[in-house]
């Protein structure tokens, strides 16, 4: 990739950068198994896609000297810029980004336990071993972050705290978004199947926008949340009704 050029990142150097990736994991002996993740992985990623190459790692104490590894070169030919590291299970997941905006998630496991954690997932070379899939959070646990955003965000509310507020309406219309995802079977991680959501149900969350950062608007905002956070609740059953009239309370004048 032409450090000078300017604008997004194409298909094509994606590709060469994904190659040049492997060209190093081949030369390290202490790399044993590769594999496509994400989208890319199943054929459903596009022209905006990230690339994902995952590895396992013997000896399994060297995975750390081996991501380091990986990344150097990455540094040093495409000036990547190595954002955060994320510990997932026994995986270590490495977010750079290079230039053009192409991000790169690498991510390096012992090889007793390199293997999938979903359907996302393409072997390169070597071998793998099943691993029990991640699960969606449970409906209630949403249920639960909704609700304790929505009372965070009225409390902010009351203290003149609008931009705090703000941030935790936000919070629970996401939350109320990943439930209405989990209970219509769509991917509820990351906002993925926000944009798959029926049209009634994007329409009131969109009303649930802050559009300003005045007291009536916040708690126009909120209420709008709660509304949608209810609707989503009586599809659950059980105990979610309990919560009922606290977040109805949240949505009336307080007296001081």
């Amino acid at each position: 990739m032409n450090p000078h050029r300017a604008g997004v990142f194409t298909v094509e150097e994606r590709n060469r950068i994904h190659e040049r990736i492997l060209e190093i994991a081949h030369a390290d002996q202490r790399i044993v198994a590769g594999a496509v993740v994400g989208s890319l992985a199943t054929g459903e990623g596009d022209r905006w896609s990230d690339l994902d190459l995952a590895f396992g790692v013997l000896p399994e104490n060297q995975t750390l000297d081996v991501l380091d590894s990986l990344t150097a070169p990455l540094v040093r030919e495409f000036s990547a810029v190595p954002l955060f590291d994320l510990p997932h299970r026994e995986s270590t997941f490495r977010v750079l980004l290079l230039q053009g905006c192409l991000q790169v998630d690498l991510s390096v496991t012992p090889a007793s336990k390199f293997g999938p954690n979903g359907p996302k997932f393409r072997m390169l070379f070597g071998s793998y071993t099943d691993n029990p899939p991640i699960q969606a959070p449970p409906a209630g646990q949403l249920l639960g972050y909704a609700a304790h955003h929505a009372a965070r965000a009225r409390f902010c509310i009351e203290r003149g705290r609008f931009w705090q507020a703000e941030y935790w309406i936000s919070g629970a219309r996401d939350y109320t978004l990943s439930l209405a995802c989990l209970q219509r079977n769509l991917s509820p991680h990351y906002g993925r199947g926000f944009d798959q959501l029926p049209a009634e149900i994007q329409t009131r969350a969109r009303d649930s926008l802050v559009k300003s950062l005045d007291r009536v608007e916040l708690l126009r905002a909120l209420t709008s949340v709660v509304n949608g956070l209810l609707n989503e609740a009586s599809q659950i059953g059980g105990s979610p009704a309990k919560v009922e009239p606290h977040l109805l309370l949240l949505t009336t004048p307080w007296s001081e």
